[in-house]
């Protein structure tokens, strides 16, 4: 049953809702994923085997991908699929070469101070595909393809084995459309912590991306002191904006839609109709507990302990009530919710209108599903092509522009009680070193 929730304060209760979710006990897990990472640091690979028995229960004498198992993959997939991944492939590459296009050739030239700001991108990039309950090679796209995009010389992935051994079939085929350089049957911390710094067989990566559980999510936390990470992104999360008119079946089988992927997801609906609540709960117990759908045992347990319904009295709450919560995907089911839509600054990814489900943008829409969850869509994005490239500055000015700026330059330097900056500068002004 998905509980209904009167909001007073929307700041407060946001918050006080996040915490219900995942205010879990993790200082145990903590202290596991650093002995872990720390084994994989100090016996590199016989380590990484020795973690794949214990948490996937599989032995293996190797856990790099090989040709064969390439090739014996394309003969587990049908011509549609690898035609819907070619698909969801070259709506990503639209999307993100837009992007890239309105980065080149950035030149800026400022009472003759010349900057050039050149795009490159990260050269060997990690990603995280998980596996487990559920296949993503949505996700392998989703992590691939802007790195394609941006440049990046060498893209490595990794992903959980199944219990025999191999990688899903549908995951190998989108890695091998994609352009994936190097694959490992590695999952979880262990497999965090090999790309992060590296094994006798896996060269250490300069980034790591992808979306993951706790483990994978605590694990890129801690090995961001070394190396950089996108973002922390999963468990999932929706959330929807409803009023009167909205369709009470459709949000439940949104919520659903989403609740499927594990039973930490967090799925709720904010509105300001008593009414259409009370109706929302009524039709997603009645799919759940009367329909045949598929996963519904983590469907229940996901949507019991982590569903909830948000009653806010006006919209001025609802947008405070939004903002605060910073969902990884918002949809509003009404289009002409102006004021609400305009009011939306803390999201990962919005979807207007009643035909824009967040399982269409998972795959087809030419978005990215790996998005920020935990509140970081106050902060930043969609994973991108942005995130596989750095911009490097180069600067050139004259010895008339030193001088035209030497005043402020001093200024500056004596307010910060670094002189010796501005005798650098002023030092080249009365050598005049182009003599």
């Amino acid at each position: 049953m998905i509980n209904i929730i009167n909001i007073k304060e929307p700041i407060k209760d946001a918050n006080e809702l996040r915490e219900k979710a995942w205010n879990k006990d993790i200082s145990t897990p903590t202290k596991n994923i650093i002995a872990i990472i720390d084994e994989i640091k100090k016996d590199g690979d016989a380590a990484l085997l020795k973690f794949i028995d214990k948490f996937d229960s599989v032995k293996l004498d190797s856990f790099i991908v090989t040709k064969d198992e390439v090739k014996e993959a394309y003969e587990n997939v049908t011509l549609d699929q690898i035609k819907t991944i070619k698909y969801m492939k070259s709506k990503l590459e639209k999307s993100e070469q837009a992007i890239i296009n309105s980065l080149k050739n950035i030149n800026i030239d400022s009472d003759d101070i010349k900057i050039n700001k050149k795009v490159v991108p990260i050269s060997r990039i990690g990603c995280y595909i998980p596996g487990g309950k559920a296949r993503y090679p949505s996700t392998v796209v989703m992590c691939t393809i802007p790195a394609k995009v941006a440049g990046a010389k060498q893209i490595v992935a990794i992903s959980p084995p199944m219990k025999n051994g191999k990688i899903d079939p549908f995951t190998l085929v989108a890695a091998d459309i994609c352009g994936v350089d190097e694959f490992y049957k590695i999952g979880g911390a262990h497999g965090i912590a090999a790309l992060a710094y590296g094994t006798k067989t896996i060269k250490k990566v300069d980034k790591i991306v992808g979306p993951g559980g706790v483990y994978v999510s605590v694990a890129k936390s801690i090995v961001s002191k070394d190396i950089a990470i996108d973002m922390i992104a999963g468990p999932t999360e929706l959330l929807i904006y409803a009023n009167e008119k909205s369709d009470p079946r459709i949000i439940a089988l949104d919520l659903i839609s989403q609740a499927e992927h594990s039973e930490d997801t967090l799925c709720g609906v904010v509105t300001s109709s008593k009414s259409i609540a009370k109706e929302i709960t009524e039709e997603t117990d009645k799919i759940i507990n009367f329909g045949n759908i598929a996963r519904k045992e983590i469907v229940k347990k996901s949507l019991d302990q982590n569903g909830f319904i948000a009653i806010c009295d006006g919209n001025e709450k609802i947008i405070e009530f939004i903002n605060e919560f910073a969902p990884e995907h918002l949809e509003i089911f009404d289009n002409n919710e102006i004021e609400i839509i305009k009011g939306i600054n803390s999201a990962g990814l919005i979807l207007v209108g009643n035909y824009t489900p967040s399982s269409a943008s998972d795959y087809c829409l030419g978005s990215n599903h790996v998005l920020p969850t935990y509140k970081f869509a106050k902060s930043r994005s969609s994973l991108s092509v942005l995130d596989f490239v750095k911009i490097i500055n180069t600067i050139e000015i004259d010895k008339e522009t030193l001088e035209q700026i030497s005043p402020m330059l001093k200024e500056i330097t004596l307010m910060e009680g670094l002189s010796n900056h501005y005798e650098a500068a002023n030092g080249r002004i009365n050598n005049g070193l182009d003599k």
